[in-house]
């Protein structure tokens, strides 16, 4: 590799900058953040998940579930609820105000999405499943 711009972890990170800030600008008027947003979507699949679950899920640590489970709950979108007899462990769940938002958040995600699809055109779909296959590799 003679230049940094062919090196695959700079092109990835470029890339991931450019869809993470418009994915920012596309969900700012709502006051809500990408991975918020992410939150929000497993939620809006199954609600009353714990921290642990979401965590799980979207291959966050705990910590950083937590804060987004504040912001979130700051917010008016979510409220923590106990989880059975563990009181150590909260539910999540999302308040009306959460459940409001799915269909505009999801139309702002999918303009995106069909932007970008638009732009890479007929590699659309290898581009996903490059990533796919980029995201679940284990070393």
């Amino acid at each position: 590799m003679d230049r940094v711009e062919d090196c695959i972890s700079f092109l990835v990170g470029k890339a991931a900058q450019q869809i993470s800030r418009r994915a920012r600008d596309a969900l700012a008027g709502h006051g809500v953040t990408p991975p918020q947003y992410a939150v929000l979507k497993v939620l809006w699949e199954r609600d009353g998940q714990s921290g642990a679950e979401l965590g799980a899920r979207l291959l966050i640590d705990s910590a950083t579930i937590t804060g987004l489970a504040d912001r979130l709950q700051t917010a008016g979108l979510l409220e923590r609820r106990p989880h059975g007899e563990d009181r150590r462990v909260n539910s999540l769940f999302l308040t009306p105000r959460g459940r409001d938002l799915q269909a505009p958040l999801d139309a702002a995600m999918d303009r995106l999405n069909d932007e970008v699809a638009r732009e890479m055109g007929t590699q659309a779909e290898a581009l996903r499943a490059a990533l796919r296959r980029l995201g679940e590799a284990r070393n």
